[in-house]
């Protein structure tokens, strides 16, 4: 089926990436249920697109009870859930020496298991209707080590491994999985940044840099609208001018 009519869930769809694929889902007509801890923003992006079907609805990935009642609102309305896009992420940067537990540990709840309550919320439901597409945000920090990002790039390691593992695990029932890596992109997942000087360096790069968050958008489409029996399971983009 082509994207007009699919039950596609968003979660961390409040600005960013998020938000540049919903706005261009909801072009292209798919039913939308949008999730994210700030439901003002969701309101604002549902209001651009007032003949489009949009649910929006407050949700942190970190509490699956949250995360199942989204996957839960999407089947009440809709009756099946065809994509979800598990898209929310947090990315401080800082030595392993400073000891940032509390980063450390918001890096794992969000980026891990985050993507995980996804799964969860939404396999059973695909697996029953024999049919269904799950993505991840990953990021070139998934695919290439650098120093200050340690535990970041272990968090999109990690989302490397479990999705390639549901794959395999579920490909005979018609599940596709699909990671988007990008490398820098001009968003708000630098305000995660804890450490200021490490921050304004991020800011930085990104400005001189970065794609836009619709480029990124685009790629999501591209795999959503793929056909049927095409797994597009891996997407790196980086910028031109970036050396990793």
């Amino acid at each position: 089926m082509s994207i007009e009519g699919k039950v596609i869930i968003i979660t961390g769809a409040s600005s960013g990436i998020g938000a540049a694929t919903t706005r261009a889902l909801a072009k292209k007509h798919a039913k939308l249920v949008i999730g994210a801890r700030r439901l003002d923003r969701l309101n604002e992006l549902k209001s651009e697109f007032p003949d489009e079907e949009i649910i929006t609805q407050k949700v942190d990935v970190t509490k699956l009870d949250e995360v199942q009642a989204l996957a839960d609102t999407a089947i009440k309305n809709f009756g099946r859930i065809d994509v979800l896009y598990n898209n929310a992420g947090v990315m401080p940067v800082n030595a392993l020496i400073n000891r940032a537990h509390d980063e450390w540990q918001r890096i794992l709840n969000v980026n891990i298991m985050g993507v995980l309550n996804g799964i969860a919320a939404v396999l059973p439901t695909m697996v029953e209707q024999k049919q269904g597409h799950i993505l991840a945000t990953d990021s070139v920090a998934g695919h290439v080590v650098v120093p200050n990002l340690a535990v970041y790039n272990g968090s999109k390691f990690a989302v490397r491994a479990i999705m390639g593992g549901l794959r395999q695990e579920q490909h005979t029932n018609n599940i596709r999985t699909t990671i988007v890596s990008p490398g820098a992109v001009a968003t708000e997942l630098y305000n995660s940044i804890g450490n200021e000087d490490n921050r304004k360096a991020e800011i930085e790069v990104e400005k001189q840099i970065g794609l836009s968050a619709d480029n990124i958008a685009s790629s999501v489409v591209f795999a959503v609208d793929s056909p049927n029996n095409m797994d597009v399971n891996e997407v790196i983009i980086r910028p031109i001018k970036q050396d990793i």
